[in-house]
């Protein structure tokens, strides 16, 4: 009895757990500088697009198909979703398949270091790369090109929080089922894509035809542009749009859960 208890609480020690987690973040953090696929993806494609779109004279136009808003406008939320889904839909599902296709997952759980704080490496990594990402954005946004402050700040963070717990519980339902990084990037590649697309990043959503724009409300990243761009409007997101997010985060953290396998 006195050794089975010994055994489970070695793989938490009581006075390691603070150091090693430090040090696997900071491995983590220099694997995803040497292997910037998210990151130029998450942080450098938005920011291009913006300076580019922000550049455009005809962007800067009030259009009565968006509404009243300029393209321009119409697209600050979308690039701040393409953030998010670039890093959860690509930066972090393929390290963690990629682990466990090596056995570095199983491995781990014969030292004093738990397999799960790679997981929350990971996890971690990623949220830092996407709170940086979205401020240098707004900054250079609001800065640069004119942007609004967003009018309301609670429904913004709140609109952003659960976009980011939606996208990055579908990236780790990915990491869950891939094979490897590979299975993983593809898979991630398939979702990111035509939710990308009903997020407005080639046609705005405000100039879909309305049984895409219907589709467009019940998936992600439509939901997030919407309540982003709400937010950003002055007014506070919808309860569907967050209900959506909310319901997308549950749904697939759920099933991340359960089908989540070490080795």
């Amino acid at each position: 009895m006195e050794s089975a208890v010994s055994t489970r609480w070695s793989l938490l020690p009581a006075r390691t757990p603070r150091a090693a987690f430090g040090k696997l973040l900071l491995n983590e953090g220099r694997l995803a500088w040497r292997q910037p696929v998210g990151l130029l993806f998450g942080l450098g494609l938005p920011l291009l697009l913006l300076i580019v779109f922000g550049s455009l004279p005809s962007f800067k136009k009030h259009e009565h198909a968006l509404g009243g808003l300029t393209y321009f406008n119409a697209y600050v939320p979308i690039l701040l979703a393409l953030v998010i889904a670039a890093l959860g839909l690509w930066g972090l599902p393929g390290p963690l398949a990629g682990y466990r296709a090596q056995g570095i997952l199983r491995r781990l759980s014969t030292t004093p270091v738990p397999p799960a704080w790679v997981l929350a490496a990971q996890i971690g990594i990623n949220l830092l790369l996407a709170a940086m990402a979205l401020v240098i954005l707004v900054v250079v946004g609001i800065a640069a090109f004119g942007v609004n402050v967003p009018k309301s700040g609670v429904g913004f963070m709140l609109a952003v929080v659960l976009s980011i717990a939606a996208i990055f519980a579908i990236g780790l339902c990915v990491a869950a089922i891939a094979r490897g990084a590979g299975a993983a990037n593809a898979m991630g590649s398939a979702a990111f894509f035509p939710l990308m697309f009903f997020a407005g990043l080639w046609v705005p959503r405000q100039a879909m035809p309305t049984v895409l724009r219907s589709i467009s409300d019940v998936t992600p990243l439509g939901a997030s542009v919407q309540a982003i761009q709400n937010a950003i409007q002055g007014t506070f997101p919808t309860a569907g749009s967050l209900l959506v997010l909310a319901a997308y985060a549950t749904l697939f953290g759920l099933l991340a859960m359960r089908f989540f396998r070490w080795e």
